[in-house]
């Protein structure tokens, strides 16, 4: 068989198992991007009551399963050392069982039987911790980041946020394109906001996307502007993606939007990319800016250009 035929033999073989997949796992099989062969699975120890829960992240290349591995990630913020080794050594024996073959399916259960041992023999995960995808601290210069720790308003954010009820209207939310980039997906979402429930109810529907979810890293920044104070209130979070929250911020302050809240989804691709990574997350949220009307193509090339107030949202 010559390389092309044992191609083409590779792309049916992974198209009928993602077929089986999908049926086998419904709701929990998501599809990120078809064409890059980029799947996820939500994986629990339990489907009614799960205790643990990770996302495997799973790119197909183009000579699985004849000849090379799935590239994977598993994502779970309390996965980390002796843990994390046991299960990707398990994994990596199963697939050396069985080279040659489809190996997706016994890893997920692999997974899941991992899950439900560490269900009967530990409490439940830690909360509050997230997976930094990149290395920390040495492709940025902290002299160059703005201070934002004055923008941070926790105390007052968290008691707005906690307040948050489902009469509070969801503004629309638009998704912005895709840009890949060594197999990392960057996705952006935007919607108007003028207060912080607003911010948090929006926050709540985008994660009960799985799809989103699922993403490695979920970069946010809003500004909302109060008229009768001339004031803003303003907030970012990084999600593990060290200073991108506040670059995220300084692309909103730079460009002088207002009452808008931009998310980025970022889906770690197993590269990492350094500064590249920040470039992206930023183009990402100035082209759904752009595309919404918040701003246009030439304010976004000066700093301190004025959002289109025909798209801004006034404070009520």
């Amino acid at each position: 068989m010559d390389s092309s035929e044992e191609n083409d033999a590779d792309l049916q073989s992974q198209i009928e198992e993602i077929e089986a997949l999908s049926s086998i796992y419904g709701d929990e099989w998501c599809v990120i991007d078809e064409a890059s062969r980029v799947f996820c699975i939500r994986i629990s120890d339990d489907t009614h009551q799960p205790k643990w829960t990770v996302c495997l992240q799973i790119i197909l290349p183009p000579d699985y399963p004849s000849s090379a591995p799935p590239i994977y990630q598993i994502n779970a913020a309390w996965l980390r050392g002796r843990d994390r080794m046991t299960l990707s050594n398990s994994l990596e024996e199963l697939y050396v069982e069985n080279t040659g073959e489809s190996i997706l399916y016994l890893w997920v259960e692999k997974i899941r039987e991992f899950l439900m041992e560490k269900s009967q023999s530990a409490e439940g995960p830690e909360t509050g911790k997230t997976m930094t995808t990149e290395e920390e601290g040495h492709d940025y210069d902290e002299d160059d980041l703005p201070d934002y720790s004055v923008l941070k308003l926790a105390n007052q954010s968290a008691q707005l946020f906690s307040d948050a009820s489902d009469d509070e209207e969801l503004p629309p939310i638009k998704h912005g394109e895709t840009i890949t980039d060594r197999r990392s997906t960057f996705q952006p979402h935007l919607a108007p906001v003028v207060t912080p429930k607003q911010v948090q109810r929006v926050l709540n529907n985008l994660y009960e996307n799985k799809k989103i979810a699922s993403a490695t890293h979920n970069i946010y920044a809003y500004r909302i502007y109060f008229e009768d104070k001339n004031s803003f209130l303003q907030d970012c979070e990084d999600d593990g993606e060290t200073a991108a929250g506040g670059r995220l911020l300084h692309l909103l302050q730079i460009l002088d939007v207002r009452n808008v809240l931009v998310v980025v989804s970022r889906w770690y691709g197993g590269i990492l990319l350094g500064p590249d990574r920040f470039k992206h997350i930023n183009n990402c949220a100035r082209n759904i800016l752009i595309q919404e009307g918040y701003t246009d193509t030439s304010e976004t090339s000066k700093a301190g250009g004025k959002n289109k107030r025909s798209k801004g949202k006034k404070a009520k």
